[in-house]
């Protein structure tokens, strides 16, 4: 089984030397300093309990790397959409693409039946990219829980998390579902196969929809913006009016709002992925975590009136620090 992991940043490099430390057919796309440090020293994960640098075989030229059995896509939202021409040398026939990517994915509506089955996404796939680029037929669903961050080029820290839900948009548990999870959960990793994987993408968009731009709007850490009264309203609101949109999709949620914002509490004064864009001059993930659930609700008709307004105020903060 061949697996190349594109992205190999901290979720991707962590999963990375999990996978070739269980001896896996491993291959990792990364570039910059990053990439250098990988080919020079190898990559190294730090633990809590310990460290180990593993031998990799990493590139910036996906044609160097051959055909795939599986591509596990681990960038920010945003910057799949170019990449697309750059992957095709990786896939084959078989090629399973397995997106580990935050937001509503490009293929939600694939398979999902009912009335909007097939429906195309703008905000996360641009002039139909991904769909034309892979094919949703190739997809396999991936959320991606564990946070880790790179320290320095070449150097993977893992801070909490070892599950990679998957899933297949129609709900089966399919071979090639079956066959990564075995691979997965051989490298020390949870990997569970879920029939309804879209339920548990609203659990974690629920949070990112709401957390990361009040975070990025008022520099607050979850702990701080999950308690205090006002910000706490603001948070409650987006994800009721996400709440609605995602029950009209026949999404069904297995905690309540309440329960959902003391969970982010309770993480303790932790700064979002948006936050830390913004801090370090990164491009900040907008459109995939907000601006996607303000396209759904107008697919499904359903007003998000304060999600409108987060929105507006976030993606105008991006502006203005040309991150967006």
């Amino acid at each position: 089984m061949k697996i190349c992991v594109f992205g190999a940043g901290a979720i991707g490099g962590y999963m990375g030397v999990k996978l070739a430390q269980a001896g896996a057919d491993l291959s990792l796309v990364a570039r910059g300093p990053h990439l250098a440090a990988m080919q020079e020293n190898g990559l190294k994960l730090i633990e809590e309990d310990g460290e180990a640098t593993v031998d990799v075989s990493a590139s910036d030229d996906p044609s160097a790397l051959g055909v795939q059995d599986y591509v596990i896509v681990t960038l920010k939202a945003h910057s799949v959409p170019g990449v697309v021409d750059k992957m095709q040398p990786l896939i084959g026939p078989e090629t399973t693409i397995v997106s580990g990517v935050n937001g509503v994915p490009w293929w939600y509506f694939h398979k999902l039946g009912g009335q909007y089955d097939g429906t195309r996404l703008e905000t996360v796939d641009p002039g139909n990219k991904q769909w034309d680029g892979f094919g949703p037929d190739r997809v396999l669903g991936c959320v991606v829980y564990p946070a880790a961050e790179v320290i320095e080029p070449g150097v993977v820290k893992h801070i909490e998390g070892n599950r990679f839900s998957l899933g297949e948009p129609d709900g089966s548990k399919s071979e090639r579902a079956m066959a990564l999870s075995k691979a997965l959960s051989a490298a020390g990793l949870k990997a569970p196969v879920r029939p309804r994987l879209r339920d548990e993408i609203w659990v974690k968009l629920w949070g990112n929809l709401s957390f990361n731009p009040i975070s990025a709007l008022t520099h607050a850490t979850l702990d701080v913006l999950c308690t205090e009264p006002g910000t706490r309203a603001v948070a409650r609101g987006m994800m009721l009016e996400a709440q609605e949109i995602a029950e009209m999709l026949g999404v069904k949620f297995p905690i309540d709002v309440e329960r959902r914002i003391d969970g982010g509490a309770a993480v303790g004064a932790h700064r979002t992925s948006m936050l830390q864009d913004l801090d370090q001059g990164r491009p900040m993930e907008i459109d995939a975590l907000v601006g996607s659930v303000q396209e759904l609700g107008r697919i499904v008709g359903v007003p998000t009136p304060t999600i409108d307004t987060v929105l507006a105020l976030v993606q105008l903060r991006g502006k203005v620090a040309g991150l967006y």
